[in-house]
């Protein structure tokens, strides 16, 4: 039986130094395992080697299921594992690109044909458009050549 087999019967029967002993013993074989994964996901991911073995670790103790009965099958569950940290690694950086947790923002048209006409609607507007602008500096541009635009089709010619 090898070192790492030995390790995780220990492990299963309860020896508490046992699964730190195993990931001390394993960690060079782990981190070309991470290289290894991480030369499979291309450039798509902006993970490296030993973040990506320390990640890891950090959900085999979370989760406390090392269900390994052998060194393969340990090498397996870390792969999947690691393939695991990887993938959601791509997710949390796709939603960033795609809004994140920025707040979602329903625009109308409608109330533009409640206000009143003259000068007293352009002041309101523009205050509008201020407070806008400082509740969402990127979307109030949009938002006043919107306002703007139809008021200029509504004008009489």
């Amino acid at each position: 039986m090898g070192q790492i087999t030995e390790l995780l019967v220990r492990m299963q029967a309860g020896d508490a130094g046992a699964r730190d002993a195993l990931f001390a013993a394993s960690y060079e074989e782990v981190r070309r395992l991470a290289r290894s994964r991480l030369r499979d996901a291309g450039r798509n991911t902006v993970l490296e080697t030993t973040p990506l073995v320390h990640e890891s670790y950090l959900r085999f103790v979370r989760a406390d299921e090392l269900r390994a009965e052998d060194r393969r099958g340990f090498f397996a569950n870390a792969s999947q594992v690691m393939r695991s940290v990887i993938s959601d690694s791509a997710r949390e950086r796709l939603a960033g690109r795609r809004g994140g947790d920025m707040q979602v923002l329903t625009l109308s048209t409608e109330l533009v044909a409640d206000l009143p006409d003259g000068e007293e609607n352009i002041l309101k507007a523009h205050e509008a458009l201020d407070i806008w602008a400082q509740a969402d500096a990127r979307l109030a541009p949009v938002v006043e050549r919107s306002f703007w635009a139809r008021n200029a089709e509504e004008e009489p010619r």
